[in-house]
């Protein structure tokens, strides 16, 4: 699920209280944070829809009536530590050229690109390159990346204002060649970039070249 990275401090306290510990009740997160049932309820809300909180039914012995009782998911877990890949996933390219060269790291990005296009094709049912296209940025809004997909005349383009592997951009741009290499999987068809944030562009577009547009 998607999340909302612009978390409120209040929210994020929650969080906090919940990931690595057993699930909770509105009750015992109300008596940890000192605040009304009802913020703590806002937040939950807000957290559960952000898809950084999962809520559950507990069904308690006897005739007690059922509760909800609140974890966190790993989409939390991750948001709590996402300033760290800026330093964990360069560390990473470095040990995979250290170890096998530049040779080893093309085919670490071909396979690795190879698998996201076979994990994403089998969501996507249209023939055509430009409908698998449009499909494909459904899936990938439906994980929260915010997409526009533009279909003019000839020109057909999905214009990426998020990017999933900001993380993973250097200077060699690897995370361009799994973009590319990716979509061009997924529609069955060349797609050529045509804008990337890394040139001081808005956001990153790519199309589908000439002749795969039908």
């Amino acid at each position: 699920m998607s999340h909302d990275a612009a978390i409120s401090a209040a929210g994020m306290r929650v969080v906090k209280l919940l990931v690595g510990n057993p699930p909770r009740t509105v009750t015992e997160l109300v008596n940890a944070t000192g605040v009304t049932r009802t913020a703590v309820t806002e937040q939950l809300n807000e957290l559960v829809a952000a898809g950084l909180v999962k809520r559950e039914m507990e069904r308690l012995p006897g005739r007690g009536r059922p509760r909800h009782i609140y974890t966190a998911t790993i989409s939390a877990l991750a948001l709590l530590f996402a300033s760290n890949q800026s330093l964990l996933v360069p560390a990473i390219w470095q040990a995979i050229e250290e170890t096998g060269g530049v040779e080893l790291r093309k085919k670490v990005l071909t396979r690795l690109s190879r698998r996201l296009a076979e994990h994403y094709s089998v969501k996507i049912t249209a023939s055509k390159p430009r409908d698998r296209l449009q499909q494909f940025v459904e899936v990938l809004r439906e994980e929260g990346v915010l997409l526009e997909y533009h279909s003019e005349g000839g020109h057909v383009a999905m214009y990426k204002r998020s990017c999933p592997f900001i993380s993973m951009a250097d200077e060699t741009r690897s995370v361009c060649c799994i973009d590319l290499d990716m979509i061009s999987g997924v529609v069955g068809a060349p797609v050529r970039q045509a804008a990337s944030r890394l040139d001081g562009e808005p956001c990153c577009v790519f199309e589908l070249v000439n002749g795969a547009t039908k």
